[in-house]
């Protein structure tokens, strides 16, 4: 299904250009994504966009001029576009992710994944938007796994503790709502920092120099792309079928310590990784982690939903742009 709108267009003809009103097919299916300028926003975005939806992307800092600059603890704000807008679907992907930040910065860390989160879930209802709310593994303790989502959670650190406030104020908001319980992500980053897999590759790069590597906490690196894929899927299972709300899981299924993932980056690049140096004992510093918080994934691919991409393809892909040695990018890539 779609619909017709006019668009300004440049036609070029011989010794001249001009500015021409065209017909542009509108798709009738409308998601509004936040967080659309962050890691996996952008994944999301486009996933719906390459695949017949009408994609609307808001962000804050680095929101233009690609998407709609939207302060979401503006609240009048948040009503107005989705008002305007008329979403059937909304993917919730911004939050404050970090749980160092967050520990730091514990009151807008929960105005956020919180108090913003439950006004979106709100306005959601309002126009009765089915609405995708993006939380994590960090919800567990990780003695126990894995994780089923119906098993009793108990965060470690402030962190997991807003993100289940935030799953919570969603649900209680808003009962036409998916709460999407994802691990550690990586994918296509602008700088390394953006994800905690892909800034372990300049110590994988610069092998001069030895490096400790974290080798106690057990994670499952997970693919924006595929996450993106999840949402897109679960919103148009939604479309046939109003049942699917509620609690979700989604993960990559290969189980790796920071140390492990740091050797595969190394085995992927065919790059030394003699210098990386496993650290067995449970961190000392920052926000407490899981030892294993790994998701049982079973409620989704019985639905018949799901991707994985294997994570030495899909780091390599993500980190290749980062190499440092050109001549290894100029033998692989061309």
């Amino acid at each position: 299904m779609v619909g017709r709108e006019k668009e300004l267009r440049i036609r070029f003809a011989p010794g001249r250009c001009e500015l021409v009103e065209e017909d542009v097919a509108v798709p009738s299916r409308r998601v509004l994504i936040t967080g659309a300028t962050g890691l996996l926003g952008r994944a999301v975005f486009k996933e719906f966009n390459e695949n017949n939806w009408n994609a609307v992307g808001c962000g804050y800092r680095r929101a233009q001029p690609r998407f709609e600059q939207i302060n979401l603890l503006d609240s009048i704000a948040v009503h107005d576009i989705i008002h305007e807008f008329q979403p059937h679907v909304i993917v919730h992907c911004a939050a404050e992710r970090r749980p160092d930040v967050v520990e730091s910065q514990p009151d807008a860390a929960s105005q956020l994944n919180v108090a913003a989160s439950a006004n979106l879930a709100k306005e959601a209802a309002g126009v009765g938007a089915f609405l995708i709310y993006i939380s994590t593994d960090y919800v567990f303790d990780g003695t126990s796994p894995p994780y089923k989502e119906t098993d009793v959670p108990n965060p470690l650190n402030l962190y997991g503790k807003t993100k289940l406030e935030g799953e919570k104020a969603v649900l209680e908001n808003n009962e036409e709502t998916a709460v999407l319980r994802i691990p550690v992500l990586y994918g296509e980053v602008e700088r390394l920092e953006e994800s905690a897999v892909t800034v372990m590759f300049d110590k994988v790069q610069f092998s001069n120099k030895s490096a400790n590597m974290d080798h106690w906490q057990q994670r499952f690196p997970t693919n924006v792309k595929d996450v993106a894929a999840v949402c897109r899927q679960l919103a148009e299972k939604r479309m046939l079928d109003p049942s699917i709300k509620g609690t979700f899981h989604w993960s990559g299924n290969e189980q790796m310590t920071k140390y492990e993932m740091a050797c595969a980056i190394a085995d992927a690049f065919n790059l030394p990784s003699s210098h990386l140096r496993p650290i067995t004992d449970s961190p000392v510093v920052g926000a407490l982690r899981p030892k294993n918080a790994q998701l049982d994934c079973s409620k989704l691919e019985m639905l018949g939903i799901g991707q994985r991409t294997p994570f030495r393809a899909g780091i390599r892909e993500s980190l290749w742009p980062f190499l440092v040695d050109k001549r290894w990018r100029q033998t692989v890539f061309h």
